[in-house]
């Protein structure tokens, strides 16, 4: 079960009802799941402790410019590393969460094994999102002999 499968971040100003209020970062399509509270976050960790699988969570914002260029890369990763699962945190909407994370920038990728960090990526760096994600599938194969 997923919290969400698209994601569109809304402004955060609140007198302006247009279209334009409407910042979309899609997921669509995409392996991502939406982070809306501290419960949904607890329970995708525990999925994924029990699943055995590696979280990669993104903590983004609406705001930033960076976050949004590098959406669609990572929703491209979700799709080719099913293995994996991919989760997105608006720090705006999840401050508490975000501040006992201690993320200090957007983006910011965390790397979380058995509910535990064991690897962070600050900025959009799509090369070094890649290799360390390449790096957590590749270890996870079997060794030939």
């Amino acid at each position: 079960m997923t919290c969400v499968l698209e994601l569109q971040f809304w402004s955060r100003n609140d007198d302006d009802d247009d279209d334009d209020s409407c910042c979309n970062v899609d997921f669509s399509g995409g392996n991502v799941n939406l982070i809306t509270s501290i419960e949904c976050w607890e329970r995708k960790i525990e999925e994924a402790r029990k699943d055995n699988k590696t979280v990669i969570a993104n903590f983004s914002a609406s705001w930033c410019s960076p976050c949004k260029t590098i959406a669609p890369f990572y929703c491209e990763l979700s799709n080719k590393q099913p293995s994996l699962m991919f989760l997105v945190v608006d720090v705006d909407e999840l401050s508490d969460l975000s501040s006992s994370w201690d993320v200090k920038a957007t983006p910011t990728f965390f790397f979380i094994k058995d509910g535990k960090q064991f690897d962070a990526l600050l900025g959009a760096n799509k090369a070094e999102l890649q290799n360390k994600i390449t790096a957590i599938v590749d270890s996870k194969k079997p060794c030939h002999t």
